[in-house]
């Protein structure tokens, strides 16, 4: 095939010309199975759908298929040593809220699912649906086909939008009244081309937009952020049954990006699944404390990791930011307890604050 060559904005987009009939396939694709992927008006009507309530400071969402060894038999039991109830669904959902490390976390066991699960099998559609509210999706793979088993499960997740371990592809998009398409990139693209981007947004009925690339993305990302309705989640693979496989086979899943190797029925690295979890949550416990008395250890505030002072006092109380004189902070974002800071010191895990109002 031919090799079409684009200059613009100092970028140069060297992309062969096959590649603009494949973004473009992709992008008819895109729209096909998204109309396909609409719930159709009957079944609404019919409540065939279903939600559990979010509720704690996090929520984890278990997916895999049928009889791979998920929560709600062998791994129950590490659930029980942190005293989580089970709460069961009309449909087979369980729900296991527990805390770890102060914070309340919601565990959702969704229904195990089978493939063509996105186009509705198994009622696999509205399971997927319930995974997308999660903040963090473990997959629970049998370690003796988990390649397969996770192959297929990512597929399902990725066609109704869920992005596993991904973060949102850095371009601008705004679509306009008039002024036809304004294309610039401040990165050389290789994947994607100016042509390209418009015969894609032409695709999308779109003939008036503002488009930047902040970075090299693929036709896919690019039309990502022109639906606009995926999500993008950490995931955990977990893969359970380690105890039937060789340890050669276990050191090799064992150091997979974003992996980690469990038996439940021999409850084997257990504890160091819950670690990992607690890390992809990024979650912050902050301790408060009044002049004079000692932290309340009691009852922690949980925040994203990242979080600022000021995110400590909307926290407490909405109107507390705006009568904030100062702060002192005890624990690891401190060179030294206590540290005199102000509304943007960023906090840190189990840091202890007492707020000074004006």
């Amino acid at each position: 095939s031919g090799v079409l060559l684009r200059i613009s904005h100092c970028c140069v987009c060297l992309i062969p010309a096959t590649e603009y009939h494949l973004g473009l396939l992709k992008a008819k694709l895109a729209k096909y199975r998204a109309q396909l992927l609409e719930p159709s008006k009957s079944s609404a009507a019919k409540g065939e759908g279903f939600d559990v309530m979010k509720s704690g400071d996090a929520r984890v969402a278990l997916i895999g298929f049928p009889s791979v060894g998920k929560v709600s038999d062998a791994c129950l039991g590490l659930l029980r040593q942190l005293r989580c109830p089970a709460q069961g669904f009309q449909l087979p959902i369980l729900l296991f809220p527990f805390q770890y490390k102060g914070a309340n976390i919601q565990l959702l066991d969704l229904p195990g699912i089978i493939e063509g699960a996105a186009q509705g099998k198994g009622r696999g559609r509205q399971v997927i649906a319930v995974a997308r509210t999660a903040d963090v999706v473990i997959m629970m793979l049998d370690a003796t086909k988990g390649e397969v088993q996770r192959a297929l499960l990512e597929k399902e997740l990725e066609s109704v939008g869920i992005r596993l371990n991904k973060s949102k592809p850095n371009i601008y998009f705004k679509p306009k009244k008039g002024g036809g398409i304004s294309f610039n990139s401040t990165v050389t693209l290789t994947q994607c081309s100016e042509k390209l981007v418009q015969l894609i947004l032409h695709e999308y009925k779109i003939f008036n937009a503002e488009v930047l690339f902040r970075e090299d993305c693929s036709p896919d990302e690019f039309i990502d952020v022109i639906v606009g309705n995926r999500v993008y989640m950490p995931c955990l693979y977990v893969y359970n049954k380690i105890d039937q496989i060789s340890m050669e086979e276990v050191d090799r899943l064992a150091r997979r990006p974003h992996s980690v190797v469990i038996s439940c029925g021999m409850k084997l690295n257990l504890d160091y699944l819950l670690e990992k979890l607690w890390e992809y949550l990024a979650l912050t416990c902050i301790y408060t404390k009044k002049r004079g008395q000692r932290p309340d250890f009691t009852d922690a505030i949980i925040l994203r990791k990242g979080a600022s002072v000021e995110h400590v006092c909307h926290r407490i109380h909405r109107s507390l930011a705006s009568q904030f004189k100062y702060a002192l902070v005890w624990g690891t974002s401190t060179k030294y307890s206590p540290q005199r800071v102000g509304l943007t010191h960023m906090m840190e895990h189990e840091d202890v604050i007492q707020i000074v109002k004006k």
